[in-house]
């Protein structure tokens, strides 16, 4: 717990010092990785750019991005980060999970939306147990209404 907090101050102090380049706008997670570099996905309905971005350890440089082109990503909302680094990325209302290597090349769709019954907001990788979980939520009426965890093979 307290090597967790010690991240999260660390994100918050860098980010404070350094923001986010002016296209990264509407950023929904933010993962450090060992070298100090981070994974950030961004993008809100109508932003125009939405996508998966390696930011340098300052936070102030795109070092890798995947993404930026039209229908690639909509509303790219959590991440989960393997053991080599490789990224699971929830594309909320593409409603699917993509896998992306560590410098987010394109590996492949892992959860497609026939997989899915609702919109895929977040994500939970047990490495040991190599599974998947993500949280499906139903948007109705203006409203989340309902819930659950599917469980996938990684």
């Amino acid at each position: 717990m307290f090597a967790r907090s010690k991240s999260l101050v660390h994100l918050a102090i860098c980010y404070a010092k350094n923001p986010l380049p002016d296209d990264v706008v509407n950023p929904w997670h933010v993962v450090q990785l060992t070298s100090g570099q981070s994974f950030v996905c961004h993008g809100n309905v109508g932003d125009p750019v939405h996508r998966v971005c390696v930011l340098g350890a300052d936070f102030g440089e795109i070092v890798h991005s995947h993404g930026s082109d039209t229908g690639q990503y909509d509303l790219p909302a959590r991440l989960a980060v393997d053991g080599d680094e490789s990224v699971f990325v929830a594309d909320v209302n593409n409603l699917r999970v993509t896998l992306l290597s560590p410098t987010l090349n394109y590996i492949r769709q892992v959860v497609s939306s026939d997989k899915l019954k609702w919109w895929p907001l977040r994500l939970h990788l047990d490495v040991q147990r190599r599974r998947l979980y993500v949280a499906e939520n139903e948007w109705k009426d203006g409203k989340w209404t309902s819930g659950h965890v599917t469980v996938f093979s990684a």
